[in-house]
């Protein structure tokens, strides 16, 4: 694997900008690999590695970069849960952990480069020295992942009885011998205006 340093120039180059966000990231996803014996995520060990990201932040790009998990491989996971957290699975093992940054590790920041006045530099310069222990807790878990989460193929596919969209993977909604996508059944994240061709 890479070093730390070669893997932060990669994610700044990936993510657009250095933040600590991405120290924190590519911290996390070491840390994690490593807890579950993946050492050549990239590599070797690409097709035994799953991501699973709860924020849609900066760390979460910084992950990828480490782990070349990626949403459109099936391989990083998204849960909206807002947390500086990330799970990581090893297929071939079943060994799994969740790592989160502790909140704790910015007031240690603060006091370890107390003489930088901006809040934002002394958590970038910390992140990159703190310990695991003073940046994250680290939890075992257990995963199941359903068949139709697994990368692949899709394992089925239907057509919405109400718009005729294509659905893959049991994502749909059966609604009185219906079947429905989930925006058809109520479930849209966005309203509807027109169609572009009317």
């Amino acid at each position: 694997m890479e070093t730390i340093e070669e893997l932060l120039e990669r994610a700044e180059e990936s993510h657009g900008h250095m933040c600590a966000g991405q120290v924190l990231g590519v911290r996390m996803a070491l840390l994690g690999c490593r807890l579950i014996g993946i050492d050549d995520p990239r590599g070797a060990d690409r097709k035994h590695i799953l991501t699973f990201v709860e924020i849609d932040r900066c760390a979460a790009d910084a992950i990828n970069t480490v782990t070349g998990c990626r949403l459109g491989k099936r391989t990083m996971k998204y849960y909206d849960y807002g947390k500086l957290a990330a799970t990581f699975l090893n297929t071939r093992t079943g060994d799994a952990v969740r790592v989160v940054a502790l909140d704790s590790s910015r007031e240690v920041a603060d006091r370890a480069f107390s003489d930088v006045e901006n809040r934002y530099e002394r958590q970038l310069r910390a992140y990159k020295l703190l310990s695991d222990d003073e940046l994250f807790k680290v939890e075992r878990v257990s995963m199941s992942i359903p068949v139709q989460d697994k990368p692949g193929r899709p394992v089925s596919r239907v057509l919405c009885d109400e718009c005729g969209e294509g659905v893959n993977d049991h994502r749909e909604v059966v609604e009185e011998g219906r079947t429905l996508c989930r925006a058809c059944a109520g479930q849209a994240y966005y309203t509807k205006l027109k169609n572009v061709q009317d």
